[in-house]
């Protein structure tokens, strides 16, 4: 897991950070592994544990709360940002008005100076942006949220190496990872992640 900046840029030359293609098909439930805890903030401060599941500690959820899937994309550096890009816009387009679901995206932010309590109360007065919420809008919001720390044993459990590249995963109301995928989605990588979420809003 301790790989260097060079390393990472010496991957992303040879494949464009698509380590991996995405799953053609569904996970079964009984094969897949659950989706590690996250403890990330909202700009305004507010604290969410991923994956909002129904076992997980969300006290004030009630059954109506937990969403039937969850798409949750991991950025460890700004590079990875059009990446991500390429898998949620369409992804809002196709479900946007679907209450049923949500969406992530989290940002990872590891350097110890940033993560200092006064420093990171700044940075996210800075990146404050409004919570999902109002009138007018479509039922599904990309909600972005903040990670700050020391990631390593997160990365450790979802074999994370190259932190260029981005990180896509379609998560049950269990908490389980059903779909993964990476870097810049292509036109049947969507199509698997479209068709492997509408499954899931069927179970």
């Amino acid at each position: 897991m301790s790989r260097g900046y060079f390393a990472d840029m010496s991957d992303m030359k040879q494949h464009g950070g698509k380590i991996a293609m995405a799953n053609k098909i569904i996970i079964p439930s009984t094969a897949a592994v659950k989706f590690p805890t996250l403890e990330v903030n909202y700009s305004d401060g507010s604290i969410l544990k991923l994956p909002f599941t129904s076992d997980a500690d969300n006290a004030d959820a009630s059954k109506s709360d937990i969403p039937k899937a969850s798409l949750v994309c991991l950025s460890f550096r700004a590079s990875s940002q059009p990446m991500v890009d390429s898998w949620t816009l369409p992804f809002l387009n196709t479900f946007g008005h679907s209450s049923d679901i949500r969406l992530y995206e989290v940002s990872f932010i590891d350097s110890w100076l940033l993560r200092r309590s006064l420093i990171k109360k700044l940075l996210l007065k800075v990146m404050r942006k409004p919570k999902p919420g109002g009138e007018n809008q479509d039922a599904l919001q990309k909600q972005i949220v903040y990670s700050f720390g020391d990631h390593y044993y997160f990365r450790k459990e979802l074999k994370i190496l190259n932190l260029l590249t981005g990180y896509i995963f379609l998560v049950d109301k269990l908490g389980k990872i059903r779909w993964q995928g990476f870097g810049l989605a292509t036109q049947d990588e969507l199509s698997s992640l479209l068709c492997c979420t509408a499954l899931l809003m069927k179970e």
